[in-house]
């Protein structure tokens, strides 16, 4: 697992073993970055249940402005401060070791984020759960891009009544990316030339 582009370009990154561990591929993790690269530089990036911290990183490494990194697991807290110590990113990015809401809680008034990206275990209805929250949060708006990872079952059905419009779902062989904003206050066009749904 490495940074694919940026500044910090083919460093290695550490990752977590185990099988609660689902790293993004670098093919999978390039893809996204291409549809994201206008809306990375200089931007406040969240990502939330980060993992090893490779996509935030990555965001770092590609210009965003400010990233902070989720994780409540103490051993993938522990490898994503390896990982940025080893890609001395420590000026461009913040580690919250806590559960995802508590750390939306603490964030409030803080930042707005013009990237937030959520990968969370898969099957327990969390992407709703963060997604229901944001709509009433300080840290997203109608210009903000919501990216989540989720495997190809979840159902986003209620997106619309929860306030989202549906940019785009890019399906992968085992999982999805579904690109979302904030539709009440956005004016419903995809950011930066994203590609409709």
């Amino acid at each position: 697992m490495r940074i694919i582009a940026g500044s910090r370009r083919r460093l290695k990154l550490k990752t977590l073993k185990g099988d609660e561990v689902r790293p993004t591929s670098d093919r999978i993790k390039e893809t996204l970055f291409n549809m994201l690269q206008n809306e990375v530089p200089g931007c406040y990036f969240l990502d939330l249940f980060a993992g090893s911290g490779q996509i935030g990183l990555e965001a770092a490494s590609r210009g965003a402005k400010y990233t902070v990194l989720v994780e409540h697991g103490k051993q993938a807290a522990a490898c994503i401060r390896e990982n940025i110590e080893h890609t001395k990113l420590e000026k461009e990015c913040r580690l919250l070791q806590m559960d995802a809401l508590s750390a939306l809680r603490s964030l409030e008034g803080k930042y707005r984020f013009g990237v937030i990206f959520m990968d969370p275990p898969y099957g327990q209805g969390l992407e709703k759960e963060m997604l229901s929250y944001l709509r009433k949060s300080s840290l997203a708006d109608g210009n903000t891009l919501i990216v989540v990872e989720a495997d190809l079952e979840t159902d986003f059905s209620y997106l619309s009544q929860e306030g989202y419009a549906l940019l785009k779902k890019k399906k992968y062989k085992t999982n999805q990316h579904v690109f979302l904003t904030l539709a009440a206050t956005g004016d419903g066009e995809a950011p930066d030339g994203l590609d409709g749904a």
